[in-house]
């Protein structure tokens, strides 16, 4: 399960779809539906929350404005669109690994993508998240030689 802290703006379809899809199957365990992923690491910043389903909502939202904005058409219903404001922190550690894990999957999946984003100095982040500063946070499984 990856849910990117960075914008979806800079996800390749493939890598939209898969988000979408990610963040569901986490709504789903953080609304108790399922009994698998529980302990998955990404799910801990949503965790930490005062509410993790309405967080994740939120997560979600942005990512269908993303499909939205590329024509895809993702189901809105699956999306409780009364969640309030929240946010949660992510570090700039976080972000540049992202990046970096980001940019090795689009130099085989979609150069075209890869091309666009690779000149980017500074990510932008998803609005869920706060940047602050630190590195790459606790949670991260991370891979070695990332560029």
């Amino acid at each position: 399960m990856r849910l990117w802290s960075l914008h979806p703006k800079y996800l390749d379809s493939k890598g939209l779809v898969a988000v979408w899809r990610e963040a569901l199957l986490a709504k789903n365990v953080l609304e108790g539906k399922t009994k698998g992923y529980k302990n998955h690491p990404q799910l801990h910043r949503f965790k930490k929350t005062k509410n993790p389903v309405n967080a994740i909502n939120q997560y979600l939202a942005e990512i269908y404005f993303e499909a939205v904005r590329r024509n895809y058409d993702f189901n809105k219903q699956k999306i409780n669109w009364d969640f309030g404001k929240n946010e949660l922190t992510v570090t700039k550690g976080q972000l540049i690994y992202e990046a970096k894990h980001l940019l090795n999957k689009l130099q085989s999946r979609d150069v075209i993508k890869f091309d666009e984003i690779k000149i980017i100095s500074v990510y932008e982040n998803h609005p869920l998240f706060n940047v602050v500063e630190g590195d790459t946070e606790k949670w991260e499984i991370t891979k070695r030689n990332l560029f």
